[in-house]
């Protein structure tokens, strides 16, 4: 039937139907951080980048958001890497925090921010192997294991280590020095306790309390 007779005019299939007048196509908003599809690296850093470049501008829920989507991330890249020691995996993740936290600085606006964050959370885990004696041929493998290449260790950021000092005078002094002594100075935890007079278990204790307390005033609004 004729639109003279009356009636309609069936649309052609084979035509897609035009938006109505004055209605703008839909557009999908862009997913949130921490949406589970975010598992593809690119994915995951294209939703991070703008996030973290609002952090860098002073915007603490953007910081706070940042950090706790790329503690998730750094929990799945140290599990692949410590498989035989999982009890080691949280400590190492607020251990890079706070170095995320202290080298903020030195990050470049070209540079892709999880690279950024592998690149320091490497030599995080290269330090810690090597305080377990790993021999020099282990931590080769490393390289093996990483996704793409990092930018090379900045140097530290001016102001990091008083930054540092003065995140840790808010610790209790146990906290503070088993801090000091295996994360500053370097020492194992066996020769931390020896240094203390402390058993290991009481200086690894104090280490993971310390480490949290400082990854949860970093995350708090600055």
């Amino acid at each position: 039937m004729s639109a003279s007779d009356g009636g309609t005019t069936a649309p052609d299939p084979g035509t897609a139907a035009a938006p109505a007048s004055g209605m703008a196509a839909a557009t999908a908003p862009p997913r949130p951080i921490d949406d589970p599809r975010h598992a593809d690296a690119a994915a995951f850093e294209a939703a991070l980048h703008p996030l973290w470049q609002r952090a860098q501008a002073g915007d603490d829920a953007a910081y706070q958001q940042a950090l706790t989507a790329i503690a998730r991330r750094l929990r799945a890249w140290l599990r692949r890497r410590l498989q035989d020691s999982p009890d080691e995996i949280e400590d190492l993740v607020q251990e890079t925090l706070l170095a995320l936290h202290l080298q903020r600085g030195t990050w470049a606006a070209d540079v892709t921010v999880t690279a950024w964050v592998l690149a320091i959370a490497r030599h995080k885990l290269i330090d810690h192997w090597r305080r377990q004696g790993r021999r020099r041929d282990d931590l080769r493998s490393l390289d093996t294991l990483d996704e793409h290449e990092h930018p090379a260790a900045e140097a530290p950021e001016p102001g990091a280590r008083r930054d540092l000092d003065q995140l840790l005078r808010t610790l209790p002094a146990a906290q503070r020095d088993a801090l000091l002594l295996t994360k500053v100075e370097g020492l194992s935890v066996a020769e931390a306790a020896e240094r203390t007079g402390a058993s290991v278990a009481a200086i690894k204790v104090q280490v993971h309390r310390g480490l949290k307390k400082l990854a949860d005033l970093v995350r708090s609004p600055r």
